[in-house]
């Protein structure tokens, strides 16, 4: 593991710390946020993404977050996501020629349940 990711999981466990469970996916975005800005954990928010296909770039995605230019962060809070969510962030890490992501779900008890790494 490294210590980005480890700064990331650790603000995000602050998060769910402090607010719990069953809030929207966005109120736990702003919070992490926040959270970031207090530790000193440079990011981007909401961040375009477009896909290549035979030669055109397609816009129309958005990370949740990127962390330090290298680290994507795609926030859930749901009980069960969808599967594809796994096949998202591994396109969000393509299209941005980024190697890790990190999968967060706000909906568990235990927060580090919810947490998924993928890498590509």
């Amino acid at each position: 593991m490294d210590d980005i990711t480890e700064r990331i999981i650790g603000a995000a466990i602050e998060v769910h710390r402090e607010l719990g469970q069953g809030l929207l996916e966005s109120i736990y975005e702003e919070a992490l946020c926040h959270e970031f800005n207090l530790q000193g954990i440079k990011y981007q928010r909401q961040v375009p993404v477009g896909i290549t296909y035979k030669g055109k770039v397609i816009k129309g995605q958005r990370l949740d977050l990127l962390v330090a230019d290298e680290v994507v962060v795609e926030l859930k809070a749901q009980e069960n996501p969808p599967g594809v969510v796994i096949s998202q962030t591994i396109s969000y890490l393509k299209a941005t020629s980024l190697k890790r992501g990190l999968i967060i779900n706000f909906s568990r008890n235990r927060l580090v349940d919810g947490v998924k790494r993928v890498s590509v």
